[in-house]
């Protein structure tokens, strides 16, 4: 599998910029998830705000954001098709009226679980191609960089070398 995928990866076209290789991969592999979940008529940054609001609602915005690694005001706009399309509930969080509390709708609920085999079959056909160990591995790497901890040794490798 390994020396299949490094002849497939042309170094020529490659950057050495780990930002750059890891949003071009993000946008392939949603391009890839999205072409799977086009038949339930949502997208994969839809569907997964639609599942991250189920595993914590209510949530305040904030809090979504911080669950997705996204800026507070860019999922805001985001949710806004979402509420509009009856998939979303957004009320006013009647312990601070300037919160807003989100949480899935009966239509919402239905929508995600329409969504569970489309997502199903996506993440199958992306093991298939690179691999159960290797798509466990790149999880955790994912997920290790998604982390507080990365952010922290991260700024304090520029803190030093800035001095």
């Amino acid at each position: 599998m390994e020396s299949r995928r490094k002849q497939d990866a042309d170094p020529r076209k490659g950057s050495v910029c780990n930002c750059t290789a890891l949003r071009k991969a993000s946008r392939r592999i949603s391009q890839l998830y999205d072409a799977a979940l086009a038949p339930s008529g949502i997208k994969t940054t839809q569907r997964a705000i639609l599942a991250e609001v189920g595993r914590s609602e209510p949530a305040t915005v904030g809090e979504l954001a911080e669950a997705l690694v996204m800026d507070s005001g860019a999922l805001a706009h985001t949710l806004k098709p979402l509420e509009r399309d009856g998939l979303l509930d957004v009320a006013i969080d009647p312990a601070d009226r300037r919160s807003r509390l989100i949480t899935l709708t009966p239509h919402g609920r239905a929508k995600l679980a329409e969504t569970d085999a489309l997502w199903e079959k996506a993440q199958k056909g992306f093991e298939a191609a690179f691999g159960r160990t290797d798509s466990e591995s790149l999880r955790e790497a994912l997920r290790f960089l998604t982390s507080d901890g990365f952010s922290a040794a991260f700024d304090k490798t520029l803190l030093r070398r800035s001095r």
